[in-house]
């Protein structure tokens, strides 16, 4: 960095400084693993939270996950520099420098880390490890190199729930954390690759190999994510059939379920990015319902 963008940097206010460190967290993800760990954390209770154990949960998951997605942007913020859709982050456009942001992502990984070891259980504390270890270690890298990144992806991103219930119990061997994983697990394909499919020249241009790579006619996409929204219907079916949840739960998935699946037909049948759109928004659509569902069903 030369002397005239230090001296930019130097000359910005505090607030922009917060909010470039803020936006390297990647708040918006952070807050669907909260969700997603929380919602873990509540069903692993099975009717007894402990609200200050809850407490601890949310401050050691949120310390990892922004630790992870900000030590994902400086090991990419080259690539990201070549992407119009991530070119003005704060570390390809040098608002803040690499060195800072590695300290920064380290820090908060490392802190979150301690932090559930110590004051909540080792058990949640080495599935967090295990989150931000695949998705740093494998899947990062993994995104230049095979298309199947995607599916090594789809694993850390589906891990939050077992976290939140692995709080909760000290243990990762209740067979309903896993079928949350499964939930989170098909949902997040077909919403990568709706994504991937919209922005498949920006990730090309920058030598990721999304699976829309080597895809031209988008076949093998849409069969994988439509084979996802499919797979939701058994893991919905199951959490009702072995008593994690209501008949409300499954009413009610089972219709987020057939929304999700139309949009994925649609864009089977017609791979346009504006049908990658509908996908993509009904995904983001689907996630935060499917949650709230299982909440109401809580209640009755």
């Amino acid at each position: 960095m030369n002397s005239a963008q230090d001296n930019i940097i130097s000359n910005r206010s505090l607030s922009a400084v917060i909010k470039d460190y803020y936006q390297l967290t990647k708040p918006g993800i952070t807050f669907a693993v909260l969700i997603s760990m929380l919602v873990g954390f509540v069903l692993g209770s099975a009717g007894t939270i402990n609200f200050v154990l809850m407490i601890h949960v949310i401050v050691g998951t949120y310390l990892i996950s922004a630790g992870t997605g900000a030590h994902n942007q400086f090991i990419e913020r080259r690539l990201d520099g070549l992407m119009n859709r991530t070119k003005e982050r704060p570390l390809p456009s040098q608002r803040i420098s690499a060195r800072n942001g590695s300290i920064f992502s380290l820090t908060l990984i490392f802190t979150g880390l301690t932090y559930l070891a110590l004051l909540v259980n080792p058990v949640a504390a080495l599935v967090s490890f295990a989150t931000t270890f695949i998705y740093l270690a494998a899947y990062t890298p993994m995104k230049r190199i095979s298309a199947t990144n995607i599916i090594i992806g789809a694993i850390p991103g589906a891990l939050p729930p077992v976290g939140g219930w692995a709080a909760a119990t000290g243990n990762i061997l209740d067979p309903g954390m896993w079928l949350l994983f499964g939930i989170v697990f098909f949902w997040q394909v077909p919403h990568v690759m709706a994504i991937a499919w919209m922005c498949k020249n920006d990730y090309e241009g920058a030598g990721f190999k999304m699976l829309p790579k080597n895809d031209s006619k988008g076949i093998k996409t849409a069969f994988y994510a439509l084979l996802s929204t499919v797979l939701l219907f058994p893991v919905t079916i199951l959490l009702y059939t072995m008593n994690f949840s209501g008949l409300f739960f499954l009413i009610t998935g089972l219709v987020l379920a057939v929304f999700f699946l139309v949009y994925g037909i649609r864009f089977a049948k017609d791979r346009t990015p504006q049908n990658a759109r509908k996908l993509m928004f009904a995904s983001i659509a689907y996630l935060p319902l499917i949650w709230v569902a299982v909440f109401v069903d809580m209640l009755f």
